[in-house]
């Protein structure tokens, strides 16, 4: 019962955290800091979230090029690995503008590392972050003006680590998807070039 508790109360805090959120992307949005959401909607909720509106600024434009919205650093911490090998299906620049980075070795049994960055309305990001608080035990908070979510896990095969991270601001969503590769600073890279 304490799990459901917490798990209640950690969504109602991610509910806050992004109906705070300013779609403009005016930075007014306080961050730092781990957060616990929940999927509970809070007092100024609707009873379905529907998207923001859309903003008064120009959109962010999804980046096509997985190479350039890294910095150096990170660029050289993944040196070596193959992008985008056609082993491992579409990638890149997708019909519907979304940009799908696979850093992979097709030899290797488990590493890799999975972005994708594509457009996401407030609504639906509410409802995809406050379900992997609740039913996932992601653990979220609030940096550079957006929220980030993120869990690690034991691979089940290998004795290395998997993660999730996700990012989403300005109706901007990056999601990353890892295995025994995830560059220090990969998601922030991503984020400043993107945002700054």
């Amino acid at each position: 019962m304490n799990a459901r508790i917490a798990a209640g109360a950690a969504a109602l805090l991610l509910l806050a955290v992004l109906t705070g959120c300013d779609p403009t992307g005016s930075g007014t949005t306080p961050s730092n800091d781990s957060a616990e959401p929940s999927s509970s909607p809070g007092p100024d909720e609707s009873e379905s979230p529907s998207p923001s509106p859309t903003p008064t600024e120009t959109p962010i434009a999804l980046p096509t090029d997985c190479r350039a919205i890294l910095s150096d650093d990170v660029l050289a911490q993944l040196e070596g690995v193959p992008l985008n090998d056609a082993a491992f299906g579409p990638s890149g620049v997708g019909d519907d503008g979304e940009l799908t980075c696979i850093w992979a070795d097709p030899k290797a049994d488990t590493t890799r590392l999975v972005t994708t960055v594509s457009l996401m309305n407030r609504g639906p990001a509410l409802d995809m972050l406050n379900a992997l608080v609740a039913d996932e035990g992601y653990t979220c908070f609030t940096p550079d003006g957006g929220t980030r979510c993120e869990k690690t896990w034991q691979n089940e095969q290998y004795p290395v680590t998997d993660g999730r991270t996700l990012f989403w601001r300005d109706d901007v969503l990056i999601d990353s998807q890892y295995s025994n590769l995830a560059p220090e600073g990969y998601t922030s890279s991503i984020v400043a070039h993107l945002f700054d």
